[in-house]
């Protein structure tokens, strides 16, 4: 069909008597060649140039135009779109959206329906834009919940927010004095973490939200006093507009958000600041909260200093060896434990304590710290070890405390390549001595419970030690360990016994780490209450120079 032909004028077979024309949406009328027929009042008002002998394309959007073309013919359709009868098609008028709805006559003229879809279509835009926000801020809290780090937290903060949010971001610690921590990240996705020193109130609302206080508005802060700390590298062009929002934490806020755009690009919207104070308040719980973690393993650390096992070591001429193996797979600290208070000079006397507390874990290990503060409390009376087992008794019978204790102790020196030990049992296992030649004797020592009466009575056994023999002091965790071919045979003492036999002659070392992997390939995967270790052993050579000797070494479990 030849298009440049005049389009026809006046009204067919739209018709005489149609009620088209009052209809309250706009109706163009266009005949098979694309010639304006009529329109209706409203069409008239949305277009006026639409008179009826006008061609379509020069009075309507290209979007209708075009639609009309290839639905009669007069042009091709495209393969991946394009529509067939009663096929809708979408466009803006101005700034309204609107829905073509296209109605063939008898005669071969298209009634063009156009339907104002503009409230519907920014409903159906701001609905889409808040799932998709809600779907980043779910997945910005599962990322930066991932990790307790608190470094790793401001990095993930930074890329989020620079890959989501705008152009770059920079995280701003609390400073410290005039010491800022930022974290930087800028298109190119790349985190920096860098330390200024400048006055924060430079850039405005920055101080007030690093105290925590509500954000100002984005309009209020010029683009052109962001300085230039605040800037990260590679940030390309000057900054068109700034966001900066406070990270609330608990209690104390975690710092600041700083967001900007480049001047190439649109401002920061009031829905998108307020979006950034909703990812900024998750990213502060989560930095707040990694914080706390820090802080607290850092407190943690400290105290379990004291709880720990050190690794012992010869003192004066005597080995000394400790092993521990907790009661939970999880636990790291429990009711056993044991010191070892080096002598201040040689041919003074060590003195070794062993105990365990009723119970296991870290309510256990509470009382354990007690103890073993009150024998360090008590060591000018070490040499009295009845004495000092009636104070230790009198302090636990006088706490809160509910649980008791057994304990076993030895003062111990060598003279004359012998080493001399005097040990006092109170309710624990008196320790055995391995002799040179694979005889194992019991010490005769035995006392009452620490903590249970008010009373304690305990006996003390000398004990003389030649190169090469043993004193092992263990918790009845070894000797109660439950296991065996059927998980159900203690350990016992004879078993005990009949593998120190064959540590006569061995190192300390060597001792406990025998017994106690006997003792754990007993109980296989079994439970077990806690395992405590001590051997003090007569070297072999004859001088042995003091290891550690002004170190005192403890170890509580």
């Amino acid at each position: 069909m030849d298009i440049s032909q005049q389009p026809s004028a006046g009204p067919r077979g739209a018709g005489a008597g149609a009620t088209w024309g009052s209809a309250p949406c706009p109706v163009v009328v266009a005949d098979p060649s694309g010639g304006v027929v009529g329109t209706n009042a409203a069409a008239a008002v949305l277009f006026p140039d639409a008179t009826a002998g006008t061609w379509l394309r020069d009075v309507v959007p290209a979007w209708i135009a075009d639609a009309h073309a290839r639905l009669r013919g007069i042009v091709p359709a495209p393969r991946t779109a394009g529509p067939g009868p009663g096929t809708i098609v979408h466009g803006t008028v101005g700034d309204r959206t609107f829905e073509a709805h296209p109605t063939p006559t008898g005669d071969g003229d298209v009634m063009w329906w156009l339907l104002d879809d503009t409230d519907r279509r920014l409903a159906e835009d701001a609905l889409r834009t808040e799932r998709e926000r809600a779907a980043f801020l779910a997945g910005a809290s599962s990322a930066l919940l991932s990790s307790l780090n608190l470094e790793r937290c401001m990095e993930v903060t930074a890329e989020l927010a620079a890959q989501h949010l705008a152009d770059a971001a920079v995280i701003v610690a609390p400073p410290r004095g005039r010491k800022v921590r930022l974290t930087f990240c800028g298109p190119d996705g790349e985190v920096v973490h860098r330390t200024v020193q400048d006055d924060v109130r430079h850039l405005p609302g920055l101080a007030e939200a690093l105290r925590g206080f509500p954000p100002v508005p984005s309009r209020w802060i010029d683009p052109a006093a962001v300085p230039a700390w605040a800037v990260p590298e590679g940030f390309t062009g000057p900054v068109g507009s700034a966001v900066v929002t406070p990270l609330p934490g608990h209690g104390v806020p975690a710092g600041a958000l700083i967001l900007l755009r480049s001047g190439r690009h649109t401002a920061f919207t009031e829905s998108e600041e307020i979006f950034a104070r909703l990812f900024a308040s998750r990213a502060g719980a989560a930095m707040s909260a990694a914080r706390m973690y820090a802080e607290q393993a850092a407190i943690t650390a400290t105290l379990m200093r004291e709880l720990l096992p050190p690794r012992l070591h010869a003192v004066h001429g005597v080995e000394f060896a400790g092993r521990y193996r907790p009661a939970g797979m999880a636990e790291r600290v429990g009711g056993d434990f044991y010191d070892v208070h080096p002598a201040a000079e040689e041919g003074q006397e060590t003195l070794v304590v062993l105990g365990d507390v009723c119970g296991k874990g870290l309510e256990a290990a509470v009382l354990t710290g007690k103890i073993r503060n009150t024998v360090q409390a008590l060591l000018p009376l070490a040499e009295d070890h009845q004495r000092l087992l009636g104070l230790l008794n009198g302090a636990l019978m006088n706490s809160h405390h509910t649980r008791f204790a057994t304990l076993a102790m030895a003062s111990v020196v060598r003279r004359a390549g012998v080493v001399r030990l005097r040990v006092t049992s109170a309710g624990h296992p008196a320790p055995l001595i391995v002799r040179a030649d694979g005889t194992v004797e019991q010490a005769r020592t035995r006392g009452t419970l620490i903590g249970a009466f008010w009373d304690v009575s305990s006996t003390t056994a000398q004990v003389e030690l030649a190169p090469g023999e043993t004193c092992l002091f263990f918790t009845d965790g070894i000797t109660e360990a439950r296991g065996g071919p059927l998980g159900d045979e203690y350990f016992g003492l004879p078993r005990l016994e009949s593998a120190l036999a064959r540590c006569a002659g061995m190192p300390a070392e060597a001792v406990v780490e025998h017994v106690q992997m006997l003792a754990a390939q007993w109980v296989g995967r079994g439970g077990h209450d806690d395992m405590a270790t001590v051997a003090v052993t007569a070297p072999h050579h004859a001088h042995l120079s003091a290891v550690n000797g002004h170190t005192r070494g403890r170890y509580t479990a």
